[in-house]
């Protein structure tokens, strides 16, 4: 399937009509926005079939693996996000300064404007819907640039947001780089990207020209460690769930474990067991086992099958474009394998004798964007999370931490720059406006140049 390229004389009428459709103010009531967030719910109830096959087609993904990352999620997320926007919507009124007695202080969430939402190939529906409900309960306008990567998906969600949504409000551009590159051009006043490290220097240096607000989901190495008192047959299960969920090709997928040397081969004899379970003895031919998205992809997982001594599985298929779940012991910390994401079912082995170990190499390296502790000690648990920086993650479990609207989610450093999901999505695409209102019944003359005693009155109330 071909997606082609959108011209810059369209993609800046899309950006024209925006912009005067959202000076008619249409989108700042809580009634509109509610309205919409039904309508895209409906969108995707009334299109699951539709979503699925998508999926399949783009990715190979089973039904129950699209339904609950794709499908499922997004309608979790917009039934929390109505149940809470008219709160999240109310002026928060501040407390009152000394110095500012009589006046009121309060802040308005106001929607930004215009926004540019770029999605990625390897959660094609879910990650370009999801920041749609912020910008929608947020009150803005969006325009959605979905992955070519992966082109029935994103020709879907064309289709669908065109039948159901006004372009000048909600709009979809396929295309690639030049389409990308033409709507990084133009003067949004938000953008929301997800991605890789790479592209996202490239949307942040674009974005900066304009000084437009950025949010950016990127992704990075993802430790996963495991301690002596870990409970390693629960362990084994919750981390394959996490790291083989759409064939390692997600951005919070553990990227490398960390084994205590005590029980690495425990460890590794019970994720043996796991993959057999799940998948069964030949991975490649089950139909539930996701395919690497393209060749390129492909072609470069299996160059890092030659970075360590395989421990099991590496088998692979081209013509599929599949690669059995594979447990590598890495040659060196430096080769591709133990720097770059992976994203692919390639699970680096090391082990470690102290915890310090760990927290050292993992901080010596850019921030993660998920980190993954497996251990029963409290006191490991704290000199983990509080020694080292990274995104969001979880203790003994893997993913989960993404799946509650109730936490924020994003990445830090080179993981990324700002969160989303529920209340955050809604932050995400809203600007904190600042008022104080002043009263007109009396007034402070010490304030002004001429009060005498101004400065020694100031210097008591600002102690």
């Amino acid at each position: 399937m071909t997606i082609l390229e959108q011209s810059l004389e369209t993609i800046e009428k899309h950006v024209r009509d925006q912009k005067a459709y959202f000076r008619s103010n249409h989108t700042r009531a809580l009634e509109f926005r509610l309205e919409m967030l039904d309508k895209l719910a409906d969108l995707i109830r009334m299109n699951e079939e539709r979503i699925l096959q998508a999926l399949k087609k783009d990715l190979n993904k089973s039904e129950k693996e699209a339904y609950v990352t794709e499908v499922g999620f997004l309608l979790e997320e917009i039934r929390y996000t109505k149940k809470q926007l008219a709160k999240w919507m109310k002026p928060k009124k501040v407390k009152t300064a000394k110095t500012h007695i009589g006046s009121k202080g309060y802040t308005i969430s106001e929607p930004y404007g215009v926004t540019l939402i770029i999605a990625p190939w390897n959660y094609p529906f879910q990650l370009q819907l999801a920041p749609l409900i912020g910008a929608i309960a947020g009150g803005n306008t969006a325009i959605l640039k979905p992955s070519e990567l992966t082109p029935h998906t994103s020709n879907l969600i064309t289709k669908l947001i065109s039948d159901t949504f006004d372009p000048s409000y909600i709009s979809v551009l396929e295309g690639g780089v030049d389409t990308t590159t033409h709507l990084l051009d133009q003067p949004f006043d938000y953008i929301f990207f997800t991605g890789s490290v790479p592209v996202g220097k490239i949307v942040m240096e674009a974005a900066s020209k304009r000084l437009i607000p950025i949010t950016l989901e990127l992704g990075g190495k993802s430790p996963c460690i495991i301690d002596e008192t870990a409970n390693l047959e629960l362990a084994a299960k919750r981390i394959a769930f996490g790291k083989l969920m759409n064939a390692g090709q997600t951005c919070i997928a553990p990227d490398y474990v960390y084994i205590h040397k005590k029980v690495k081969h425990a460890f590794i004899d019970e994720f043996k067991k796991v993959i057999l379970d799940f998948y069964g003895e030949n991975p490649i031919e089950n139909e539930d086992f996701v395919k690497i998205v393209n060749e390129k992809h492909f072609d470069r997982l299996a160059t890092y099958l030659q970075d360590g001594e395989i421990l099991h599985g590496g088998r692979l298929n081209r013509e599929k474009q599949k690669m059995e779940p594979t447990l590598l012991f890495p040659y060196s910390m430096e080769t591709p394998v133990m720097t770059d994401e992976i994203f692919g079912p390639i699970f680096p082995i090391l082990e470690y004798e102290q915890i310090q170990e760990v927290i050292d190499f993992v901080t010596s390296r850019p921030k993660p964007l998920a980190l993954y502790l497996f251990t029963t000690s409290q006191t490991i648990e704290d000199q983990v999370l509080e020694t080292i920086s990274f995104g969001g993650g979880s203790v003994n479990d893997t993913l989960m931490h993404i799946a509650t609207p109730h936490l924020p989610f994003g990445g830090v450093g080179e993981s990324g720059i700002g969160s989303y999901h529920g209340e955050s999505s809604f932050h995400a695409f809203t600007h904190t406006k600042s008022i104080l209102k002043q009263t007109n019944l009396f007034d402070f003359s010490f304030r002004y140049p001429n009060a005498k005693k101004g400065l020694a009155t100031m210097k008591k109330l600002m102690k």
